[in-house]
């Protein structure tokens, strides 16, 4: 039974990361789901971690799209420096897909950014004549969840969305909420470095 259950893992993992690499769905909860009910599975029990689908979505990447991937991920990269860099002044951090190199061409780029309020970033966007969208998210700060504001800006028709952090929380550990995973976030100069090596493995 064990190793029957293993393999129903194996295979949702398969299928959650087709669905988003090829469908464009980015969040991990909603590809595993939608990978349980296309295989008639009711119970919510033995579903893949997002750790499993991370590893299954590269591998289908390497396989499927060993081109198209690594040029939109570059892609997405260069938008995600040029953003950080004009908002310098917000110790902007990317994080997600981008960052961890699983981003495809549907994918956003996720920044963190550090403020005394989000309207201190608002303004700073109205200043360069730049429309956004307002939202919000929860996130995990530590061991408390918040509730965090979101601005959404377009960049050459991707999606930069900023979640805006109050300056202290800068220092404090944040977790992924499904399985307690720490957020992996990347400074500008990391980002360059990370272009840098792709263009010499290139």
């Amino acid at each position: 039974r064990k190793n029957r259950q293993n393999t129903t893992r194996e295979h949702l993992a398969y299928v959650a990361a087709r669905i988003m690499a090829e469908d464009g769905v980015q969040d991990f909860g909603v590809a595993k789901r939608k990978a349980a009910r296309q295989a008639g599975l009711t119970s919510t029990q033995n579903l893949p971690g997002d750790a499993e689908i991370e590893t299954a979505l590269r591998a289908y990447q390497a396989l499927y799209q060993s081109e198209a991937q690594p040029a939109a991920l570059k892609q997405l990269r260069e938008i995600a420096l040029r953003s950080m860099q004009l908002l310098t002044e917000f110790q902007p951090y990317l994080t997600g897909a981008v960052l961890t190199g699983t981003a495809g061409e549907y994918s956003d780029v996720n920044l963190q950014l550090f403020a005394d309020s989000c309207k201190e970033v608002e303004m700073f966007l109205l200043s360069r004549n730049l429309s956004y969208e307002v939202s919000s998210r929860r996130a995990w700060l530590g061991d408390r969840q918040m509730e965090i504001p979101v601005l959404t800006v377009d960049a050459d028709g991707i999606p930069v969305v900023l979640a805006v952090y109050d300056r202290d929380h800068e220092r404090v550990l944040q977790k992924h909420r499904a399985d307690g995973r720490t957020i992996e976030r990347a400074k500008i100069g990391d980002v360059q470095a990370l272009l840098q090596q792709g263009e010499a493995a290139a």
